[in-house]
């Protein structure tokens, strides 16, 4: 969602001195050639263009309802111009937030009361007043014998999975990681999915990080919308007969609102690093904490704007040193490759740039075509904050590689609410298939978009299905790895069943699994067709 930056809004504070150059410009002629006023519409069109354009891609009316601009987004956008009142109306704001920094907010209002008005007339005229729905029919179910779903031995009530996961450090039979958030355990399960070790963590964990002798784990610290530091990154200690035990400090804290980490040597001294998504609300950063050994890491901020949400180490250029490809939601949306130029020094790429009412989700490095290039397989479908409406534009993205880091939209397959997606070759004919999740699917109308497979074809076409037993749980995290060690990905969903809900509930996810396993049974055939 839209979270306009004071400090980036400063940048155009110029253009105030020279507003009436600005709707001079964009007056029109009458019949007798005289000058005539311009529009609210056409006044607010421009002064949209200048403020929103300073933060992110321009926001067109086009992409959500008139109800939902004029009741939702926008006024949640004018305190952050300095409007906390117009018309009557008390705009929402964490203005007495002490965690927001005094200079968030404007001290004046940047805009008159007659421009914003104008920006509202805009947004009012050119809005649909509803928006278009997604065409591609209902999903069938899947009759063919790729998957068979299991269930975990441990059932209750009310499952919050923020986390699972199958590690891929235990081999040759993988071990199921999950974290249930409202218990605040951490559970264990062997190839069997028999729960074989827990521990009690404070708070919900929703990342891993697994070494052979430890887990790193991503305390969130508050699942709710804030910017509050309350977040924390802790070690599970491995060492003794494998088993769990907690480490009672953490290695570092006062987070904001982490949602992924990652360890990964950034500047080959040879200790592993760690990539913090700290997503935050208003603010938030992309940071790496630099190792220094002996539990000392010092905090080094890759790109301080909220909605860091997943991040990539790869190296893009091939000099041998790992390059950071971040996704950023809420607000300033896309894909940035930061690449290592050594020495703990990163330059910035703007890879991809989406609109902030996508609601980004997650995002992969994967070779579709063969050329020996990565192309983005990205999602959006974050339907949480100030548009919760279901949107014709969420779904499945996967943009081409032109080889050298451009890329071009070449499909896109529609799911409300889209959460994740994972490529893989699922079954074993020589191509790229998709496992993806949705945690805010309608429901009412396709109850199976909780989870798609999309089958490579070939050509661009992707074959749709569902499984009839995913409908038992609302899915918010999904991993794929080889559970038993058989060469096969197998797929494993989260049930987040308590989560916010602006769609009716057709089904009893609160008594469903806390996860489902989808074991891969394909027979794997060697008869490998052309990549698309």
């Amino acid at each position: 969602m839209c979270y306009l930056c004071w400090t980036r809004l400063m940048r155009i504070i110029f253009l105030l001195s020279g507003i009436g150059v600005i709707y001079s410009t964009i007056s029109c002629h009458n019949s007798h050639g005289a000058k005539s006023a311009p529009t609210a519409a056409e006044a607010g069109k421009l002064l949209a263009h200048q403020y929103c354009q300073s933060c992110h891609i321009f926001p067109e009316p086009s992409l959500i309802d008139k109800k939902t601009w004029t009741n939702g987004v926008l006024p949640n956008m004018g305190p952050r111009l300095g409007i906390f009142n117009f018309a009557g109306q008390t705009y929402p704001s964490r203005k007495s937030d002490p965690h927001i920094t005094n200079n968030f907010y404007p001290e004046h209002p940047m805009l008159s009361d007659h421009e914003w008005q104008d920006i509202l007339s805009y947004y009012e005229a050119n809005a649909p007043d509803t928006l278009a729905g997604q065409d591609r029919g209902s999903l069938p179910i899947s009759s063919h014998p790729l998957f068979k779903v299991l269930k975990p031995k441990k059932q209750y009530s009310n499952p919050v999975s923020t986390y699972v996961s199958i590690d891929p450090l235990a081999p040759p039979a993988r071990r199921i990681l999950q974290s249930d958030g409202q218990l605040q355990m951490i559970y264990s399960y062997n190839d069997h999915l028999i729960a074989t070790d827990s521990v009690k963590i404070n708070n919900m964990i929703v990342d891993i990080a697994s070494e052979e002798d430890k887990l790193i784990l991503c305390n969130i610290g508050q699942i709710n919308p804030n910017d509050a530091t309350l977040g924390k990154i802790q070690e599970v200690d491995l060492k003794e007969k494998k088993s769990f035990k907690q480490d009672v400090l953490p290695l570092f804290d006062s987070l904001r609102r982490p949602v992924q980490i990652l360890d990964v040597d950034l500047n080959g001294d040879q200790r592993k690093d760690i990539l913090v998504c700290e997503f935050g609300n208003l603010l938030g950063q992309l940071s790496w904490f630099e190792n220094k050994g002996n539990g000392k890491f010092e905090k080094h901020i890759l790109r301080a704007v909220p909605g860091a949400i997943h991040v990539i180490a790869q190296d893009a250029n091939q000099d041998g040193l790992p390059d950071i490809w971040a996704l950023f939601a809420q607000g300033d949306e896309g894909i940035v490759l930061f690449t290592n130029k050594g020495n703990g020094q990163f330059d910035q790429q703007q890879i991809l740039r989406f609109p902030p009412i996508y609601g980004s989700t997650s995002f992969d490095l994967v070779d579709f075509n063969g050329d020996g290039y990565l192309d983005i397989l990205y999602t959006c479908g974050d339907n949480a904050d100030f548009s919760p409406v279901l949107k014709p534009y969420h779904g499945v993205y996967i943009f081409l590689n032109d080889g050298k880091q451009h890329f071009q939209q070449k499909y896109f397959y529609p799911i409300h609410g889209c959460y994740k997606a994972i490529a893989r070759d699922f079954d074993g004919d020589g191509d790229m298939d998709i496992a993806a999740i949705s945690f805010f699917a309608d429901y009412s109308i396709d109850p199976g978009e909780g989870f798609v497979y999309l089958e490579n074809k070939g050509d661009w076409n992707f074959e749709a299905s569902t499984l009839q037993e995913t409908r038992t749980g609302r899915w918010l995290t999904m991993d794929v790895g080889d559970v038993d060690g058989d060469g096969k990905p197998d797929i494993v969903l989260g049930n987040f069943s308590v989560g916010p809900t602006i769609i009716k509930t057709y089904y009893d996810w609160k008594n469903g699994p806390p996860f489902l396993l989808l074991k891969n049974v394909s027979s794997r055939n060697s008869n490998s067709k052309s990549r698309n």
